[in-house]
């Protein structure tokens, strides 16, 4: 893979990141090359060994027809909730989280939503609302070209019951 400095992507449970270089370190010895990341709205720098880049899950960000499949998922009320106890249903959503899939992670989100509607979440449950909808919403305006509290609106706009 070749990337242009500026070029962004998806780096799955991080969100967009931004190409800023390749970088070679010294380890143990041997000389490794690194593809450079920064995390758009983020301190976090990925370091993504050149010989791994294809196993490390780092994707396109969605095209127009992918926002509107969001958007479809997003608004899905016909849905059964996960009704396992909390830990099951805790590692289910991570897991999807973790795929690096939009969809799974707007599926997280609605599902999270929903679910608060019918009772208060966990902790851990409202961390990972908070974070399916902070990776929804970048990768939606970096996709439209927006701004994140347009996207943020929209998302209220859905929720809004």
């Amino acid at each position: 893979m070749q990337f242009d400095v500026g070029d962004k992507a998806v780096y799955p449970a991080q969100g967009v990141a931004v190409f800023t270089g390749e970088e070679s370190k010294e380890i143990m010895g041997h000389s490794h090359n690194f593809f450079v990341w920064q995390v758009l709205d983020s301190k976090k720098k990925i370091m993504i060994p050149v010989d791994k880049i294809n196993g490390v899950g780092l994707r396109p960000v969605i095209s127009d027809e992918e926002v509107d499949q969001v958007y479809a998922i997003l608004r899905e009320r016909d849905v059964k909730l996960n009704d396992q106890i909390w830990l099951r249903r805790y590692q289910s959503y991570t897991e999807k989280i973790n795929t690096g899939s939009i969809f799974e992670v707007a599926q997280v989100l609605r599902d999270l939503i929903l679910r608060k509607t019918e009772k208060p979440l966990s902790f851990g449950e409202q961390k990972m609302l908070d974070q399916a909808r902070r990776l929804v919403i970048q990768e939606m305006s970096v996709a439209k070209g927006t701004d994140k509290d347009e996207i943020d609106e929209e998302l209220d706009q859905i929720f809004r019951f």
